[in-house]
């Protein structure tokens, strides 16, 4: 099997540039920056995004879910539930059921640090959501997906020992209800995405027409001084192997429009929210930009012909 490309490498075959692209815009927040958001979805008869709800100066954020108005800006939805403490908003879907994650920050943890852990809720109705899972301590990028004959793939993201900043794992559950802590925190680590000094993780995993995982993620390095680059990137995982394809970097900050930076070392980040496929062989990335805010960009599918 192929050794991983670099981020520098990935990026000298980056696909045409995209079809259209654009901002998302939000009212009903005050002052606050709303990005890291999910792709749009259908729950409870309402069409829903989720998104990170921040202050510029702060990292203390509030989970909210948004309807959008015939003048296309998104508003907090009034029938929904909001997070406080959780970043990073994740949809998924198991049995017709709404599963909603978010990272909680900040949270003490044994040790008395100061870090992160992700919760999830559960439910068919917006106020019906309920928690059902805590995941490891210190772990981001959890993520669910549905398999044909029901049982769940989980991804996760563990922080790596030695030069692997962190990593993706694979496991799977056959119902929500097997699903813990300690089966997230044992899942068999993925090792052909990434080189050592770099690291990334899964954002949305995709069920392919032939049992695998289109896997719609970020993979990331940083440069003297702590400034981060962050690119949205794609590939195929067999949930039953581990059989991985190479790793292709999908769009860069610069093809997204123009913004505002959350900090100067956060300029060019863009956080992979969710992707909807179209039945022309487009689709439609949703992202966070420069954790500062959210846009969208159409492109060829890019999970075709994985």
């Amino acid at each position: 099997m192929a050794s991983p490309l670099t981020c520098a490498q990935l990026l000298a075959n980056l696909p045409a540039p995209p079809l259209a692209t654009g901002t998302l815009r939000f009212g009903g927040v005050g002052d606050c920056d709303v990005y890291n958001i999910a792709a749009p979805f259908w729950f409870d008869g309402r069409l829903l995004l989720a998104g990170r709800v921040e202050s510029r100066a702060t990292e203390y954020s509030t989970l909210m879910l948004f309807e959008r108005a015939a003048d296309g800006v998104w508003h907090p939805c009034p029938e929904a539930p909001t997070f406080e403490a959780l970043q990073d908003p994740c949809v998924a879907f198991v049995d017709g059921e709404l599963v909603l994650g978010g990272v909680r920050y900040p949270v003490t943890l044994p040790s008395g640090q100061i870090g992160w852990r992700m919760d999830f809720y559960r439910g068919r109705r917006l106020d019906g959501l309920e928690h059902f899972l805590s995941g490891p301590d210190h772990m981001k990028d959890i993520r669910l997906a549905q398999r044909r004959d029901g049982r769940v793939t989980v991804f996760s993201r563990p922080h790596g020992a030695a030069e692997w900043r962190a990593r993706i794992g694979l496991t799977t559950v056959d119902r929500l209800a097997d699903l813990t802590a300690e089966r997230i925190a044992e899942a068999p680590l993925l090792t052909t995405n990434f080189v050592p000094y770099e690291w990334g993780g899964a954002n949305e995993a995709h069920l392919l027409p032939d049992g695998r995982f289109g896997v719609l993620g970020h993979i990331a390095w940083m440069e003297a001084g702590d400034i981060r680059h962050y690119y949205p990137m794609v590939f195929a995982v067999d949930p039953d192997t581990l059989a991985t394809t190479p790793v292709r970097i999908i769009a860069t900050r610069a093809q997204f429009p123009p913004g505002p930076a959350k900090r100067p070392d956060l300029v060019d980040v863009v956080f992979s929210g969710g992707l909807q496929r179209h039945w022309d062989g487009t689709a439609t990335l949703f992202a966070g930009v420069s954790d500062a805010g959210a846009a969208w960009l159409t492109m060829p599918d890019p999970l075709l012909g994985l």
